[in-house]
């Protein structure tokens, strides 16, 4: 529920079926996404925000109560009950009012949900506490120049963004795309920082679909995911694991003699470190992802083939939990930002990805010389590991596609100087 903190009373715990409804996304024509950054600001527009942010939160409580009183959930209704009284109580411009009052009723149609689902679930009206306040078009205004214009109870204010130096940050790839236009977003404040959570959406693209009778070649990216190289390409694009590494290392260090202090300070810095260590390990992971996608659209590939998760899982050691986690971190942004170029991500088990030999099909433990050196003991095929690894996902999504009785297309792994397919083999790149 966003900036919702509900006070409930229950006799037992929330249905499996209830927390299902609330986690399901809303199904509509849009793509939405979030970039988050922090607005850069003078004690002056400090203060300013912290007002508005009160009195945001004594608006929605007030719509809150309305509501409740009520017995009303839909937005404009309730927009029309409450407009009025916060308007009398609180410093608010009229669409903060009207934002209040809509929150609110997302609160409230929550709660409702939450009876309707088990009888026996008794709840109580939602507060809002959290410190956030919501902004849409008419509250806020993106420039070009990398600042923003923010509605507070004393007019506009106007500041820069803090974001990355060099286009590669992933916000970039939302402010300068005209395709993403601006949503609601959200202004929180934590542990004394400001962080600006953009809202952004566009109309989803057309679906590959794979339908009975489809005639059409489908083109594969196949992607090893690994340690020295955190991910690589069948197009021979290695994205070195080695720096995310090394900052993970370094932020275990400190942590670990933090941890040893044991002080309030030293926890408050661990906090703080925790964040900085998430956001970077964020940006770093989206550039990535957005390399991934670029390799997708150069060589034309409908699909991206990843190695089952699960399989990383059982056959990675504890000490690797970092990989694993930085694996499905990057599996999510590649699934969603592929689904903005309607490019459809697929799972295949990785047995024998890393021993099989993509030249003549030999496979053997042996031909794994060492972490990074594939060489082939019956045709002597040498190769980097993680490459033979990539093309190996790949060919077993394109076989995949041959034993479906409803393909009748000639499917096609995408290599870095040309494609291979099942029947006509290797085919260079003009």
């Amino acid at each position: 529920m966003g900036g919702v903190e509900a006070d409930t009373r229950c006799h037992k715990p929330p249905t499996i079926k209830y927390l299902y409804c609330l986690l399901k996304p809303v199904a509509d024509d849009y793509l939405r996404r979030t970039a988050i950054t922090r607005p850069i600001l003078t004690d002056e527009q400090q203060n300013l925000l912290d007002t508005t942010i009160s009195e945001w939160k004594t608006a929605c409580n007030i719509s809150s109560h309305i509501g409740w009183k009520h017995g009303e959930t839909r937005k404009t209704y309730l927009q029309d009950l409450a407009y009025d009284t916060v308007m009398e109580e609180t410093c608010l411009g009229s669409q903060h009012a009207i934002l209040a009052a809509h929150q609110a009723a997302a609160a409230l149609d929550g709660v409702e949900a939450i009876e309707d689902l088990d009888e026996h679930y008794k709840t109580s009206q939602p507060g809002f506490t959290s410190n956030t306040v919501k902004y849409d078009t008419r509250t806020m205004t993106l420039f070009d120049d990398g600042s923003v214009s923010l509605s507070t109870v004393d007019g506009r204010i106007r500041c820069d963004l803090n974001l990355p130096d060099n286009e590669d940050g992933y916000q970039h790839e939302y402010l300068n795309d005209d395709e993403w236009e601006v949503t609601e977003s959200t202004l929180s404040k934590r542990d004394g920082e400001y962080y600006l959570h953009l809202g952004f959406r566009k109309e989803k693209p057309e679906k590959q679909v794979d339908v009975q009778g489809d005639d059409e070649d489908r083109t594969v990216l196949g992607v090893d995911l690994g340690i020295v190289n955190i991910a690589t390409t069948s197009t021979a694009y290695f994205a070195s694991g080695r720096e995310l590494r090394h900052q993970h290392r370094e932020f275990e260090r400190i942590r670990g003699n933090l941890q040893q202090t044991g002080t309030q300070s030293a926890h408050r810095t661990i906090q703080q470190m925790s964040g900085r260590e998430s956001r970077y390990l964020r940006d770093q992971l989206h550039q990535v992802a957005n390399q991934i996608l670029e390799e997708a659209r150069t060589h034309g590939c409908e699909y991206i083939a990843f190695e089952n998760l699960k399989h990383i899982r059982k056959r990675a050691p504890p000490v690797k939990e970092f990989h694993q986690w930085a694996h499905r971190q990057l599996v999510d942004l590649v699934e969603y930002k592929a689904e903005a170029e309607g490019i459809s991500v697929k799972f295949v088990d990785p047995k024998n990805t890393s021993r099989r030999c993509p030249e003549c099909g030999h496979t053997s433990e042996g031909n794994r010389v060492r972490q990074a050196e594939f060489e082939c003991e019956s045709c002597g095929a040498t190769q980097n590991a993680d490459y033979v690894g990539a093309k190996n996902v790949g060919w077993r999504y394109v076989r995949r596609g041959l034993q479906s009785s409803r393909r009748t297309g000639d499917s096609q792994l995408a290599l870095k100087s040309g494609i291979v397919t099942p029947n006509r083999g290797f085919v260079p790149s003009d």
